[in-house]
């Protein structure tokens, strides 16, 4: 099994600042549309936050990128709809990711008035179906206004669908910078050593302390878990915290 830590939505370079953490829950905001989009930020009630947090660069009536979407499936569970194409895709062919592989998002955050930015994980999919939309778009990918299904966006678009839901919680837990750090400065769990982490490999990104110098670029850091125990259960944990009420 392969974990995919993968980072989302707005920070310094994409929007302008943090996305805000609201009432204790953590709200991840799209970045701008860079392509085909139906979707305002208006349109998902978070038009005054991106204001704040872009500093008046983006409002209400801006397209945004809304990928991931997390929704309601007709059973009554959540279901996590992802987008991903050209280098990043290319990364996660050659990493070898597909079916119950689990990506884990995370994004820069803050408390929407005074809180320090850092990274935490807010949401993640467990992947059950992948659609090549070189080979055209599903059709229910179109009636959700999907993003990556109402136009191409790179020649191997792919989107990733499964369970997955957002954090209803900015709990510690899912905290992933140091207490007092620079965002990129992470606390790691014990399981996750050097070599096994795509895109981190040098030596001097693995500190002392259990602590991780992540890279400032990049979206989809692969750790290729296999059947290891310790890996998984971390997982577990990260989901259930997810969960959490």
């Amino acid at each position: 099994m392969k974990i995919i830590i993968s980072r989302k939505g707005f920070d310094s370079s994409a929007g302008g600042g943090p996305s805000p953490i609201v009432g204790g829950k953590p709200v991840s905001l799209p970045i701008p549309a860079g392509a085909a989009s139906r979707t305002t930020f208006g349109d998902l009630g978070i038009g005054e936050l991106v204001v704040k947090a872009s500093r008046g660069k983006l409002g209400a009536n801006d397209f945004c990128h809304h990928d991931p979407m997390f929704l309601k499936a007709q059973d009554g569970g959540r279901t996590c709809v992802f987008g991903q194409c050209g280098a990043a895709q290319t990364h996660l062919e050659r990493q070898g990711v597909g079916l119950g592989d689990v990506f884990v998002f995370f994004g820069l955050f803050a408390e929407e008035e005074t809180g320090e930015p850092h990274h935490r994980i807010f949401g993640y999919l467990r992947v059950e179906e992948i659609f090549t939309l070189g080979e055209g778009a599903p059709d229910w990918a179109i009636d959700i206004a999907h993003p990556h299904a109402l136009a191409m966006h790179h020649s191997n678009d792919v989107i990733w669908r499964g369970e997955g839901r957002t954090a209803a919680r900015a709990r510690d837990a899912l905290r992933l910078t140091v207490p007092g750090g620079p965002p990129s400065i992470w606390q790691r769990p014990d399981w996750l050593k050097r070599g096994g982490l795509s895109y981190h490999d040098r030596a001097d990104r693995w500190l002392r302390n259990g602590q991780l110098r992540s890279v400032a670029r990049g979206q989809e850091f692969v750790a290729d878990v296999g059947r290891r125990k310790a890996p998984r259960e971390w997982l577990d944990r990260v989901i259930a915290e997810i969960k959490a009420s």
